[in-house]
C-alpha cells in the first residue's frame, strides 16, 4: 500500500473504543476550541454580509438544512460547513499543529459538525471522524516540509486542510478503504491556497479553511457516489502534489507511527487572537513587564530574533511595520509587542480600528526591529520562538528568550484556561452550558440537536 492507502486504511478500522482515553478528551477540547473561536465571529460585519449574501442564492429552508453557528439560518451541508468553517479562522484565534503549521480545527471542526449533523450520527462517530482528521491532516502538513513549502507561498492549512476534510467526511459517511483513498486524492487535486492576501492585506485568508472544509465533503460525496481520484497525488511521476509544492517534502512523516502516536496530542490553543508567530514575542514583552520596571517612554530600541518564516510573516513586510488594518496588525510583531509592552496583554479590543491607529502604540512599534535569527530557524517547526532584546535611553539593555509560545505543547494552558477562553466567544450566541456539553458528549444521543442549534441561535 502507498501511503494514502496507509491513510485511507487507518480510517476505515479507526475505532475510538480502543483509542486510549486521552486523545478522545483531547478530541473534546479541541472541538470546545474550534466552536467557540468560531462562534466568537459569528456577528462579525464581514461574516454577516457573507452569509446574508449566501442566503440569496441558496435561500430554500429545508428539514435537511444546517444551522450556520449563532445564526437563526440555515443552509445545505455544504455551504453550511463552508461558512462556520470561514468564521472558525476569522478572528486568528483557532488552534495550531505547529510540527506541520496546520490550524487544523477550523477546517476539520465544522467539516465534522456539521455532516454528524446532517447524517444524524452518533457522539461516536463524530469523534472518530474528528480525529481522523486531525491525523491525516497534520501528517499531510508535515510531509509538505513545514519551512520550504511555507516559503514557496503555500498556506499548509488550505493544501493541507482538503484532505483533514475528506478525511473527517470519508469515516461520517462510512467509505470503504478504496473509497476513501479516492476521496483523499480528489481532495489532493484539489489542494490550494496561497499567502498573497498578505501583502494586499486582503481579507480573503479565511476562504481557505472554509474552500478546504467544502473541498474535502464534496470529495468524499462523490468518491462515495464512485467517482474515483488520484491514488498516486502524493507520489505520482507527472502531477506529483509534494513535489509540486515543495523541496523539502518528507512521505515518511505522512504514516510514522500512524495509530501510535496521535498528533492530534500535539496541537497549540492560542490564547492571544493574531498570527502564532507573533505570540513568542508578545509573551517577552509580558515576561519583560513582569521581571523589570519598563518605562515604555524611555526605550530606544527593541530587536526581536525569530525563525526565518515568521520573520517572513510578521516583520517583513511594510504592513508588519506599520499596520493599518486588523490583518497587518494581527500578522505584526512590531505592533504585537508594542501592544503587550503596554498593555500587558493583546485581545480582541486591541484590533479595533482605535487600537490600531494609536499614536502610543507606534510609537512604540517603530522602535522594533524584527530579524531572521539562524537558532531559531533550525529549531522550528517543532519551537516556534523569539528573543527580544530591549536597549533603553540609558543604555541599560534588558533581553530575554522565548522558547515556546505559552499555549504550545511545551508550554500549555490548562483545560480550566481554554473554557475561560471559551465563554466569552460563546456568549456571543450560546449559553455557558455548551460548553459542559461538548466536553461531555458521549452523554447525548446525537451531536449537536437541530432543536438545541435553533434555540442557541435564537438566543
Amino acid at each position: 500500500m502507498n501511503e494514502l492507502e496507509q491513510l485511507s486504511d487507518f480510517i476505515f478500522n479507526f475505532d475510538l473504543e480502543i483509542t486510549h482515553c486521552d486523545v478522545v478528551e483531547t478530541a473534546k477540547i479541541c472541538v470546545l476550541d474550534s466552536f467557540s473561536a468560531a462562534v466568537g465571529a459569528s456577528k462579525d460585519k464581514l461574516i454577516v454580509d457573507i452569509i446574508k449574501k449566501y442566503k440569496e442564492f441558496y435561500n430554500s429552508e429545508n428539514e435537511n438544512g444546517i444551522y450556520v453557528w449563532g445564526h437563526n439560518i440555515k443552509l445545505p451541508v455544504v455551504q453550511a460547513a463552508f461558512i462556520n468553517a470561514m468564521m472558525g479562522h476569522k478572528l486568528e484565534l483557532d488552534d495550531v499543529h505547529t510540527n506541520s503549521k496546520t490550524h487544523i480545527g477550523t477546517v476539520v471542526v465544522p467539516t465534522a459538525i456539521c455532516l454528524a449533523q446532517y447524517l444524524k450520527s452518533s457522539p461516536k462517530e463524530f469523534l472518530e471522524a474528528v480525529i481522523c482528521g486531525y491525523e491525516v491532516m497534520s501528517r499531510i502538513g508535515m510531509g509538505f516540509g513545514v519551512s520550504s513549502h511555507r516559503n514557496k507561498g503555500w498556506h499548509v492549512t488550505s493544501t493541507a486542510g482538503t484532505f483533514g476534510a475528506a478525511a473527517a467526511a470519508a469515516k461520517l459517511l462510512k467509505l470503504n478503504v478504496k473509497e476513501t483513498t479516492h476521496a483523499l486524492g480528489m481532495a489532493g487535486t484539489q489542494s490550494f491556497g496561497l499567502w498573497a492576501f498578505l501583502e494586499d492585506s486582503a481579507s480573503s485568508k479565511i476562504l481557505h479553511p472554509a474552500r478546504a472544509a467544502s473541498s474535502g465533503i464534496e470529495a468524499a460525496m462523490l468518491a462515495k457516489a464512485g467517482m474515483t481520484g488520484p491514488v498516486s497525488i502524493l507520489s505520482a511521476n507527472d502531477g506529483n502534489l509534494f513535489k509540486a509544492m515543495s523541496d523539502e517534502y518528507d512521505m515518511a512523516k505522512v504514516t510514522k507511527d500512524l495509530g501510535v502516536v496521535f498528533e492530534i496530542k500535539n496541537v497549540d490553543n492560542k490564547p492571544y487572537p493574531c498570527c502564532r508567530s507573533t505570540h513568542c514575542a508578545i509573551d517577552s514583552a509580558i515576561q519583560l513587564k513582569k521581571l523589570y520596571i519598563i518605562d515604555v517612554d524611555d526605550i530606544e530600541e527593541v530587536q526581536i530574533g525569530t525563525y526565518l518564516v515568521g520573520y517572513k510573516q510578521c516583520g517583513l513586510t511594510e504592513g508588519s511595520k506599520n499596520p493599518g488594518t486588523s490583518t497587518e496588525a494581527k500578522f505584526s510583531t512590531p505592533y504585537t509587542f508594542a501592544t503587550a509592552m503596554i498593555n500587558g496583554n493583546v485581545s480582541l479590543e486591541h484590533f479595533t480600528a482605535e487600537s490600531i491607529n494609536n499614536e502610543y502604540v507606534h510609537s512604540l512599534l517603530k522602535k522594533v526591529t524584527v530579524y531572521s535569527d539562524d537558532e531559531f530557524t533550525k529549531r522550528y517547526p517543532m519551537h516556534w520562538g523569539c528573543k527580544a532584546k530591549i536597549v533603553m535611553k540609558d543604555k541599560n539593555v534588558y533581553e530575554i528568550e522565548v522558547k515556546d509560545a505559552s499555549g504550545s505543547v511545551y508550554n500549555p494552558v490548562s483545560k480550566n484556561d481554554i473554557k475561560n477562553k471559551a465563554i466569552p466567544l460563546l456568549k456571543v450566541a450560546y449559553e455557558d452550558s455548551v460548553i459542559e456539553k461538548i466536553l461531555n458528549i458521549e452523554k447525548y444521543s446525537d451531536m449537536f440537536m437541530e432543536s438545541f442549534m435553533k434555540q442557541e441561535a435564537e438566543n
